[in-house]
């Protein structure tokens, strides 16, 4: 479907949309209120669109290795499969045996673009859930986000687990098909058991202040102690796959680099500072956003513990994954500003801009 756009540029392309959308939706928020009827006809069409193009741009990709990471991988097994193949993973099962199932049925690229959907249509119902017809600043967020191209072409199965933790948080009233979506983003990829331990905990202790304090002192620990706490959690041993993460030396030419990232430290931020801001500024009550914003704050302070560790970065989307949401939450449920709706279009600008000067800052 898209296969006139060189792969070289597919994600240039894809960012470069996203800017002009992201600039259109800050005019609509400049020149309509919230509640106008035009407002929200236009968010609920251009949210369906986005949602539309998202999947089939991602899903309808070429195959390449070189520019979409891990998706030649997957390719081979999905032939693999498609000839009649045993499943060959006793980790991650469910994944493979999606996989395997599909493989009967459809192509490759159809494959992927079912994938895709797994990852794209539980952002939309949370959003939906949690945010009835304003539903798609929550929605952009998240496609917005740094890190979100990257799990939806490259380590897709990490990032349809996400999804699917997603998806049970937004059952969270009803606790058997929360714990179901749990099951299934677990058996997908082994790294959510931390997410799913850390909304876990939030329901036997959910103090914002406490956890926000936490967050804070895992830096100077994380700079003084850094080592330590890689060869602490290394030895756990509660899954080899994240152990592995720590432990393991970075490849040549990886997207894994060594050190203190403040950088990443700063990115990370954006959501800490939002919960702080809605919680301790404007007085925000809200059990649920507390249970997003712990989870968030448990799951990011565990990788700023370990993050000299190679491949580090893997730890961090663990809780980036849901840093769009946590960010602006607070400003859809509470109306913060006399122009609130326009703050809201400016935090989606600020938020989506350094997604933007990532990307040309480390590929120019």
């Amino acid at each position: 479907m898209f296969d006139f756009i060189p792969v070289e540029q597919y994600f240039p392309v894809y960012i470069n949309t996203f800017f002009c959308l992201v600039l259109f939706t800050l005019l609509h928020t400049r020149v309509l209120v919230m509640e106008d009827s035009k407002n929200i006809m236009f968010i609920n069409i251009a949210g369906y669109l986005l949602m539309t193009f998202v999947i089939l741009y991602m899903g309808q990709r070429q195959v390449s290795g070189r520019y979409f990471g891990d998706m030649r991988t997957y390719t081979r097994y999905f032939d693999y499969y498609s000839t009649g193949g045993e499943v060959i993973s006793d980790t991650d099962v469910l994944f493979h045996m999606y996989m395997k199932t599909l493989s009967y049925f459809v192509s490759s690229r159809m494959f992927f673009t079912v994938t895709a959907a797994i990852y794209v249509l539980p952002l939309y119902r949370i959003s939906k859930v949690l945010f009835k017809e304003y539903w798609y600043y929550a929605f952009l967020m998240f496609v917005v986000s740094f890190s979100f191209y990257t799990y939806g072409t490259n380590g897709i199965r990490n990032g349809a687990a996400t999804s699917l933790f997603l998806l049970g948080v937004s059952y969270h009233r009803n606790k058997a098909l929360m714990i179901l979506c749990f099951f299934c983003s677990i058996s997908f990829h082994k790294t959510m058991s931390l997410p799913i331990m850390a909304f876990t905990a939030t329901h036997f202790y959910n103090n914002p202040k406490v956890y926000l304090k936490g967050w804070l002192a895992c830096i100077p620990l994380s700079l003084a102690l850094g080592g330590l706490w890689v060869s602490i959690f290394s030895s756990l041993g509660f899954d080899d796959r994240l152990s592995g993460y720590l432990t393991t030396e970075a490849e040549e030419g990886t997207f894994a680099s060594t050190g203190f990232r403040w950088d990443f430290l700063f990115h990370s931020a954006f959501a800490v500072f939002a919960g702080w801001y809605a919680i301790y500024k404007k007085d925000f009550k809200d059990k649920f956003y507390y249970q997003l914003l712990n989870t968030y704050l448990i799951c990011n302070g565990f990788w700023i513990l370990v993050i000299k560790a190679n491949y580090s970065n893997r730890f961090a989307y663990l809780s980036w994954f849901m840093m769009g949401l946590v960010v602006i939450y607070p400003f859809l449920k509470q109306q913060f500003f006399k122009d609130n709706h326009f703050m809201i279009g400016k935090i989606v600008l600020i938020y989506f801009m350094f997604t933007y000067a990532m990307y040309y800052l480390y590929s120019g």
